[in-house]
């Protein structure tokens, strides 16, 4: 777009003492006549750009024009291109690439060490560390629809393991704990709903647009609900295993016992969910208090141990039942 347009030559030349017309045209994809009819419409905008012919000349901002260009700092710089960088490594959008471009554009070369030393302090990465997992293909489709307000319709697995078919209209992506959600209106509950899009699967984009409404608070409602459920318990976790503990407690609810084990007081919500966790710490963790917990953990375990010793329930799945 030429508002686009106009205002990253003004970035630019705020950020340069000079440029050629070649270099702008080519940045932009644009003839250079249409470069010269830019910097015609920001003149007549209020910001006096000259032109000088020949060997050494270009296109300038007057120097005794009174914004400065300090106008964004080396920080400033730093942080928009730390935070379009993780955009990008989440979506492959063009618009995101060129704008990281024009960005780094503006950075003096006096100072590109630096700001791209502070740029790159923080990456995101939204592959799985296993298998080549990978939500970019999803982010993207959802991403694309977001734009063009189109409907999205999908197959979702539910916290209960049921499937089902939902047809939503997208309003919102989300990124809470490491996790990337969907919030939209869902057309059957005709209500908005939050979709964990690792749960998604068989997306597919509809026909035809709808009318954005007002977004309510994305985790509100369900963070409200779960703080009803919670409740704490005290654990013995061995000391091999407390760096995958430390995924779901705080440094201050951890306690020493000895050199090999701690106490650990743990937030516990008593689902599927919370007992997967503990039982994925196998031998190495024990629910101490309460004894109805730890009853219910121990019955689970003997559960999942018969399953694997069930012959006729392995022999059953290998044949489709």
């Amino acid at each position: 777009m030429k508002i686009e347009r106009l205002l990253a030559i003004v970035m630019i030349l705020l950020s340069k003492e000079s440029v050629v017309g070649k270099e702008l045209a080519e940045r932009f994809d644009v003839s250079l006549r249409t470069i010269y009819r830019d910097i015609a419409s920001i003149n007549e905008a209020g910001i006096p750009i000259v032109t000088s012919p020949g060997v050494g000349g270009g296109i300038a901002m007057m120097k005794s024009y009174k914004v400065t260009k300090g106008i964004f700092t080396r920080s400033d710089l730093a942080s928009m291109m730390m935070g379009l960088g993780f955009a990008s490594s989440a979506f492959s959008h063009e618009e995101i690439a060129h704008t990281l471009a024009k960005i780094a554009s503006m950075v003096p070369k006096e100072h590109e060490q630096e700001i791209g030393f502070r740029a790159n302090q923080i990456m995101f990465d939204a592959a799985d560390w296993i298998g080549g997992y990978n939500l970019r293909p999803k982010l993207e489709q959802i991403r694309a629809a977001l734009d063009g307000r189109k409907r999205l319709t999908f197959q979702y697995w539910n916290r209960q393991g049921e499937k089902t078919l939902r047809e939503v209209e997208p309003h919102q992506l989300l990124l809470k704990a490491n996790r990337w959600y969907l919030q939209g209106f869902c057309v059957r509950k005709q209500d908005f709903r939050l979709f964990n899009i690792s749960r998604m699967a068989e997306i597919a984009t509809q026909e035809g647009t709808f009318t954005p409404r007002a977004i309510p608070p994305a985790f509100t409602a369900f963070t409200d609900a779960m703080s009803k459920k919670t409740s704490p318990i005290e654990l013995i976790v061995r000391a091999s295993a407390m760096n995958r503990m430390l995924d779901y407690c705080r440094e201050d609810s951890i306690m020493p016992v000895d050199d090999a084990h701690y106490r650990v007081s743990l937030d516990f919500i008593q689902d599927d969910y919370g007992y997967g966790i503990l039982m994925s710490f196998g031998a190495d963790c024990v629910c101490i208090n309460p004894i109805h917990v730890r009853e219910e953990l121990t019955r689970r375990l003997k559960q999942a141990l018969h399953a694997q010793q069930a012959p006729s329930f392995v022999e059953g799945c290998h044949k489709g039942e």
